[in-house]
């Protein structure tokens, strides 16, 4: 089985040339190409053309990246968006994880890379370089968090949240159904004013609670 792809990319060429070299990755398909936002939407009104994953370039004409992303993460959460974009403002790549994205990466990325990101996202719900990483943690930097209190079986979650476990892998290593395991994950989300698995991730190093 062969997770599925689509690619939301404005410049027609270099999205074909995309979509051909995903479709030689062993366990990705590509679905179908978007040139924006808002036509990838009206794409998803019909549920056989939703992917697992969603390659979001950003700077889009009609509806741009980082507004998709927020759409998808409101109503289609189950779908995985990875950015792929020349960006590398530091604005720019945290408005995008932000909103909702699992991870970022610049065009000029290596294909193995891509590959291996493309992977973990679908398989452990994110990817992160460490110069994102470093940018996540310089802007948790900014927020005061020291009056957060974590239960033990919250911290005990975390730690696993930053292995490449799957989340219903988590719950059996906790001896828990997957139900409660989306429950501390979503409580910890809120409770920690983080969005995603990235952002977990990041709270565990800076906070040592998790040491790569």
């Amino acid at each position: 089985m062969k997770y599925s792809v689509v690619i939301v990319e404005d410049h027609v060429l270099l999205s074909q040339a995309m979509g051909e070299l995903v479709d030689r990755f062993s366990k990705f398909k590509v679905l179908y190409l978007c040139k924006n936002g808002q036509e990838l939407l009206t794409k998803f009104k019909n549920p056989k053309n939703i992917p697992d994953i969603v390659l979001m370039d950003i700077n889009m004409p009609i509806m741009n990246g980082i507004e998709t992303t927020e759409i998808l993460k409101e109503k289609y959460s189950q779908v995985n968006v990875l950015a792929l974009s020349v960006e590398e403002d530091d604005k720019t790549i945290l408005k995008m994880l932000r909103a909702g994205a699992k991870g970022y990466l610049l065009k000029d990325t290596e294909k193995s890379i891509l590959e291996k990101a493309l992977l973990e996202v679908q398989e452990t719900g994110f990817y992160h370089t460490k110069d994102i990483t470093n940018l996540l943690l310089d802007s948790l930097n900014s927020k005061n968090k020291s009056n957060i209190f974590l239960k033990d079986r919250e911290i005990d979650f975390i730690k696993h949240a930053c292995t490449e476990k799957t989340y219903k892998e988590i719950a059996s290593e906790m001896c828990l159904s997957p139900k409660t395991i989306e429950g501390y994950r979503d409580v910890l989300f809120e409770k920690l004013n983080i969005r995603n698995r990235t952002g977990l991730v990041v709270y565990a190093i800076k906070n040592k609670i998790y040491i790569p």
